[in-house]
């Protein structure tokens, strides 16, 4: 298209839109420079009808950017950006980085009159070149709201979500039509309007609002709370309790019931009890590497100790009834070889199977964060739970094997009567443990902890008492029948 057919199209009014849809051979970025230019020349042409001419020329560009042949999106893209010119009355047309016109727009007020006709009324104005924060202008004394409304109306249908929620889309509405719902558990968001919530790190939860990650709280048995101080208290105290008992029996240690019942035994009874009641302290505190390794090791080997020594006690008093005769050959086996035998051999077994364990799966600690919510709980993991139910199967088959032995020599005469002693001593150990494994396998972080506490302190002060407190009432408020004639029956 030459110069002469544009003037000529602008002397008569014919729609150039036309001619340059005809100009097949023209470069795209002429046809899109002459359709603008176009524009201008009618927008400063005061006498032609300006409306219907910019409007087509308009769509002429419309129609340049679908046409594929005739030049690509970004090119005129690139030609808008580069159109910047001045009308006659001043004003200035150019357009931004996006293609996007830079003008300014008049803000109009629809008004509805008590004759049910409305007009519009320029109430402000939207200059984007005016100095910051002038960008708008509205007069509000000219504005008239509909008796409906007392304030601004709000063009989107739904609040904004704040951080901690997300947006929901609400199905066949408009994009900007949306629900809130706050972030699942575990999730934030910090921003608002988001379309997604995000995890916390495993080592942090969210807070109340949920618009951040705090650090989780650490939870183990501490000496420092209520369960963990009285846990600490009861074993100081049994603890005490054991050597008072201890020290009885060392001051009458010469007594006839004292030396009736192997006090060698009884004395080392009471130091592995002593020793137990000890034991549980290891369980309380914060976990380390060196109490997770050791914790259940002590304990198992401490227990197999004391209960052996039970049993020991328990076959010298069978052996001493069933050599009684004068003609029994077991009358060589009432010497100290039988019960060293004895403990040893039951006491070996139980080492066997610690050292196994901290040699080929070493217990650790842990940091669960998947067990409760909000908390890191510091635990020790036992790294192989089939040692650790060995351990606790053969302290209970030393258990079992006492308990039958003593209730087969719970009838024999006064003179060796202990055995009626370890038998409900040892049905009080058997229950308590019995009642311990459900109780273990369905806790958690530091209940579970506290549950194999109370196990232990329970077991030991059942030995302690059904085994010891009977010799001590008779030592301490019935001197009179600690005599060798009230043992032997002749009294």
């Amino acid at each position: 298209m030459s110069v002469s057919e544009f003037q000529f199209a602008r002397q008569n009014q014919q729609p150039l839109f036309v001619l340059l849809m005809e100009d097949q051979n023209a470069c795209s970025d002429i046809r899109v420079t002459r359709a603008f230019f176009l524009i201008v020349l009618l927008m400063e042409d005061q006498n032609a009808c300006s409306d219907i001419r910019v409007t087509r020329a308009f769509f002429l560009i419309v129609l340049l950017m679908e046409d594929q042949n005739a030049c690509s999106d970004i090119r005129v893209l690139q030609t808008v950006k580069n159109v910047h010119l001045y009308t006659k009355t001043g004003e200035e047309i150019s357009f931004d980085q996006n293609g996007d016109a830079v003008i300014a727009y008049e803000i109009m007020n629809i008004q509805i009159l008590p004759d049910d006709t409305f007009r519009l009324v320029k109430v402000g104005r939207m200059e984007p070149r005016a100095p910051l924060g002038k960008e708008v202008s509205i007069n509000m004394t000219a504005i008239l709201w509909n008796e409906k409304y007392t304030e601004v109306p709000r063009s989107v249908c739904s609040e904004s979500c704040l951080a901690g929620y997300r947006k929901i889309l609400r199905k066949g509405q408009p994009v900007c039509c949306s629900d809130c719902a706050p972030c699942s558990i575990g999730e934030i968001t910090n921003v608002t309007d988001a379309l997604d919530c995000w995890k916390c790190p495993e080592d942090q939860w969210p807070n109340e609002r949920r618009d951040t990650c705090i650090p989780k709280a650490t939870e183990f048995l501490s000496y420092g709370e209520f369960l963990g101080t009285t846990l600490t208290i009861i074993a100081l105290f049994m603890t005490f309790f054991n050597a008072s008992v201890l020290g009885i029996f060392i001051k009458y240690r010469d007594t006839p019931i004292v030396r009736a019942n192997n006090r060698e035994l009884s004395y080392l009874l009471l130091l592995g009890l002593m020793l137990c009641f000890l034991c549980s302290l290891i369980f309380i505190g914060n976990p380390s590497s060196a109490t997770c390794l050791l914790r259940q090791t002590i304990f198992g080997i401490i227990f197999s100790f004391s209960v052996s020594l039970v049993l020991a006690k328990t076959a010298i008093v069978v052996i001493a009834f069933k050599a009684a005769r004068p003609d029994s050959k077991l009358q060589r086996l009432l010497g100290p070889t039988v019960p060293k035998l004895v403990v040893c051999f039951c006491f070996i077994g139980q080492v066997i199977i610690c050292v196994a364990w901290m040699v080929s799966y070493p217990p650790f600690v842990e940091y669960n964060t998947k067990y409760a919510n909000g908390k890191i709980i510091i635990q020790c993991n036992e790294h192989k739970v089939a040692f650790f139910c060995c351990m606790l199967g053969y302290l209970g088959g030393l258990a079992v094997v006492c308990f039958v032995v003593a209730f087969l020599a719970r009838n024999l005469p006064d003179t060796f009567n202990e055995a009626k002693f370890i038998t409900f001593s040892m049905l009080v150990f058997v229950s308590v443990w019995l009642s311990f494994i459900p109780a273990y396998l369905s806790t958690q972080g530091k209940y579970m902890v506290a549950v194999e506490v109370f196990a232990i302190l329970a077991s030991s002060a059942g030995l302690l008492s059904c085994i010891f407190l009977p010799k001590c009432y008779i030592i301490l408020l019935q001197p009179q029948k600690n005599t060798r004639k009230h043992l032997i029956g002749t009294v």
